[in-house]
């Protein structure tokens, strides 16, 4: 269907942005199904996405090994294979490596490359595309999978350029590594990535001093050697597992509770919240053991007092234990850990609270707090990512009458299903703004397929451009906005709303409704909600 360019601008059926799991779904889909030409843009140097970028150490998913992958093969769900019930960066890394040979995705890539403009021309109807290589290339559709957290958050703390030691970001980590043993290591952040980080390290450092801002509620990640057996049955029960992923609110693999926590005994909480501790995920403790720990502040109370306890029973120390112990409601995305709460029971171990004793600069030797000055040799920020929409506005991107995604996006981000946004025709946006929050490669596919499925309708009714209508995506926004306010997450500070960036707008960004019941809404809805423009009178 490659239209005939007649400037010396290569054109493409679709651009594509991103090397991870949603960028190379859509290349195979594009490419190896609906025989489209396809290039590929991605700034890593190879495949991976934020599995690239992110080989800090202890870099794990949140997943259980055997659904953080894809499923639309078969073949390739029974010849993959896996060792502990958690996945590291290396592992996740192999497996996508496998991928793309196995589907000849790489010959498809330009690696190295910053998409740094794309602009809606609509006298072709036809994006431009430019890079920070000089490239320039148009495309009828325009595909970006930049992930939900790949655009690093490095707070500018005063003098951050005169610190004499080595910086680093988790999420810009050095392919080579980097040597920390015998050094003063300090890590800003206790996130998923600084909890991580800060057990993997603590054992090989001289001295760690972990900067908290906000204490977490964190509970046992379950990592665990995976025999063969269980592997096997696994495998031989996967359309099973597939449908029951597909169909559940969060997809991690466990049936989500229907009990609530307020209709059981004080003992029975802590029984099943036991369970929970035991079998590992945080996922599972927040939705598996009851079903308003979310919702009814009551059972949220429940829930964290239970992890508190834990905490006090683990570690040794009142002071730090005072510092640790969380008193805000567990209503972020759930962390799990191999050990962090003990870590802290290390003489070589230090907990500076930054909200009681505020970093006021970076020095030449370390960090400055209220209480004093901490020497370091290794400055390390875990502290995050401009989450969901922070690519997006950083990228010159524009619409119809040139409308950036900066200003569309001013007072929060918008879009329609999590995939499409009004003013920017045959734009699908992969993990975009208010699309579901659960495991991520289920909710990859099932929005990959979908984009893949419109390209085909498009194709073969010579449909020029697609896009959301204003009143579809107002009543998208109000259906996410009403679905969290029914929770407790808009309650609590976290990325999840933007309030990890100083300045940044707090607004919805998921949709909590739950995979099964997304998938639903896009069956259901078909493309009610779009307009059509068609090349040609003939709209059967």
């Amino acid at each position: 269907m490659s239209q005939i360019n007649k400037s010396n601008i290569p054109h493409f059926d679709a651009v594509v942005v991103g090397a991870g799991f949603g960028g190379l779904y859509a290349v195979h889909k594009l490419k190896n199904e609906l025989g489209l030409t396809v290039r590929a843009y991605d700034t890593g140097a190879d495949i991976g996405g934020t599995w690239y970028w992110n080989r800090y150490p202890g870099a794990l998913s949140d997943t259980q090994s055997y659904i953080y992958r894809y499923s639309f093969d078969k073949e390739l769900l029974q010849e993959s294979t896996w060792k502990n019930t958690y996945l590291t960066q290396p592992e996740i890394f192999e497996y996508l490596s496998h991928v793309v040979d196995r589907f000849d995705l790489r010959s498809n890539y330009q690696f190295r490359t910053k998409v740094t403009a794309a602009h809606f021309n609509e006298e072709t109807n036809l994006w431009q595309i430019m890079t920070d290589r000089g490239d320039e290339v148009t495309a009828k559709f325009f595909v970006t999978g930049l992930g939900l957290l790949s655009a690093t958050n490095v707070p500018n703390f005063k003098g951050r350029e005169i610190f004499k030691g080595e910086q680093y970001h988790t999420g810009a980590w050095p392919e080579s590594g980097v040597d920390l043993k015998g050094k003063r290591v300090g890590v800003i952040g206790t996130g998923s990535t600084g909890v991580q980080l800060i057990i993997a390290i603590a054992p090989e450092v001289e001295h760690l001093t972990v900067f908290q801002r906000s204490a977490q509620y964190s509970v046992p990640v379950g990592k665990r050697p995976q025999s063969e057996e269980d592997i096997a049955k696994i495998k031989g029960n996967y359309d099973e597992i597939w449908k029951q992923v597909k169909s559940s609110a969060v997809a991690f693999g466990f049936d989500e509770s229907t009990v609530p926590a307020v209709c059981v005994s004080k003992e029975e909480q802590d029984r099943v919240f036991e369970e929970a501790w035991n079998k590992g995920g945080g996922f599972r403790f927040m939705f598996g053991t009851f079903s308003d720990i979310a919702t009814n502040p009551e059972a949220n109370e429940a829930a964290c007092e239970f992890i508190r306890k834990k905490i006090r029973e683990i570690v040794k120390d009142p002071e730090t234990v005072r510092k640790l112990t969380p008193t805000s409601l567990y209503a972020k995305r759930p962390l799990c850990d191999n050990g962090y709460y003990d870590t802290f029971n290390r003489d070589n171990v230090s907990l500076i609270d930054v909200k009681e004793n505020p970093i006021l600069e970076i020095t030449p030797k370390g960090i400055r707090t209220t209480d004093g000055e901490y020497e370091l040799d290794v400055l390390i920020y875990a502290t995050g990512f401009d989450a969901v929409d922070g690519h997006y506005i950083k990228m010159d991107l524009r619409g119809r009458g040139g409308v950036t995604m900066r200003e569309k996006w001013e007072d929060g981000p918008t879009g329609y299903l999590g995939i499409t946004n009004t003013d920017f025709p045959n734009l699908f946006m992969i993990l975009g703004p208010n699309g579901p929050f659960t495991n991520l490669p289920p909710s990859i596919e099932t929005q990959v397929e979908w984009i893949s499925d419109t390209v085909k309708y498009m194709v073969e009714r010579n449909i020029k451009t697609i896009e959301p209508t204003q009143d579809a995506e107002n009543e998208w926004l109000t259906t996410c906005s009403t679905i969290a306010d029914a929770t407790l997450f808009p309650k609590a500070e976290s990325w999840i709303f933007g309030a990890n960036i100083p300045g940044k707008k707090n607004a919805v960004r998921f949709y909590m409704g739950g995979l099964g019941n997304y998938r639903k809404v896009l069956e259901e809805v078909g493309y009610n909600g779009f307009a059509f423009d068609y090349a040609f009178a003939d709209k059967k």
